[in-house]
């Protein structure tokens, strides 16, 4: 099978793609939109995404990508994250006056540059690709920060292992597939979202084992509309894993809430969608898989 990622070869992605679909052909994307495009038109069978990362938080790009486009998630992944200075073969560390990566990883490893205040800092797009680009040309005083994936697919000289700054760096990985077209309501307000989850065609993508639901919603903006949103899941004692706000693209002041809850598809985590969906301006299942 053909999985899409954000990024080049020996990225953290392609390690995660690789852990969920072994003997999968990993086809590296340079942006994320790309990694959709591919999805949506057919020409890759899945894709896996970072979606959350412990100490930087929700990856803002790809949750607005989940609400705007027609995919669904049918699994997740944590990956321990460990950050490693790599150079081209004969290059020493005391050689090194800049490191590039992506700013992300750039953040994670704060200590590292303190300890080394010779060397600056240099945003990349991706952790891979910094090293894919000293290694190809060959520079002297460079390295990138990456993982040992990377320095395998590049044939780099770690010069220092495990500089992330917190040992509990763990990314959550998404995989996800393209989803059938919904008929989409006349009063639903966002292009791209079902008003009705009930009747919304994802069930058959929903995995044996799944037991872990993400959504999205919006409330209006009156009073109790949050309180009324989520007491559907409370009246079931349904247990949220996660919730989060995020500004909507292009609707200044308007929000929608990223919610995780503890149920698969059953009947209790279906009627709490067919309430929520009688309470809130719109509900979107981004997807229903077994949690890790």
């Amino acid at each position: 099978m053909k999985v899409a990622i954000q990024g080049e070869l020996g990225s953290f992605s392609h390690e995660a793609a690789e852990g969920m679909l072994p003997g999968c052909v990993v086809v590296p994307c340079a942006r994320s939109a790309g990694v959709f495009d591919r999805l949506e038109q057919g020409s890759v069978g899945a894709a896996v995404i970072p979606i959350e990362n412990t100490l930087a938080g929700t990856v803002a790009e790809h949750a607005d990508l989940m609400l705007a486009r027609q995919v669904f998630i049918q699994g997740e992944y944590l990956l321990r994250i460990v950050h490693n200075v790599i150079a081209p073969p004969g290059v020493r560390l005391s050689s090194l006056r800049r490191v590039l990566s992506h700013p992300v990883a750039l953040d994670q490893c704060r200590d590292f540059f303190r300890r080394h205040p010779r060397i600056e800092a240099v945003p990349f797009y991706d952790t891979a690709g910094s090293v894919k680009h000293v290694i190809a040309n060959q520079l002297k005083d460079a390295a990138g920060i990456a993982s040992q994936h990377a320095a395998r697919e590049y044939a780099g000289n770690i010069l220092q292992a495990g500089i992330e700054d917190d040992k509990r760096n763990f990314t959550r990985f998404f995989l996800i597939r393209k989803l059938g077209r919904t008929k989409r309501s006349k009063s639903s307000r966002l292009s791209g979202t079902a008003k009705e989850v009930a009747g919304a065609d994802f069930h058959h993508l929903v995995p044996r084992g799944a037991n872990k639901t993400s959504i999205v919603f919006q409330v209006k903006n009156v009073p109790g509309a949050l309180f009324k949103s989520l007491s559907v899941f409370a009246l079931r004692d349904i247990s949220l894993s996660k919730i989060e706000s995020r500004p909507m693209r292009g609707r200044p002041w308007e929000y929608v809430f990223y919610v995780d809850f503890l149920r698969g598809d059953d009947e209790p985590a279906r009627n709490a969608l067919r309430h929520l969906g009688e309470v809130a301006e719109f509900v979107k299942v981004l997807g229903i898989y077994p949690a890790v």
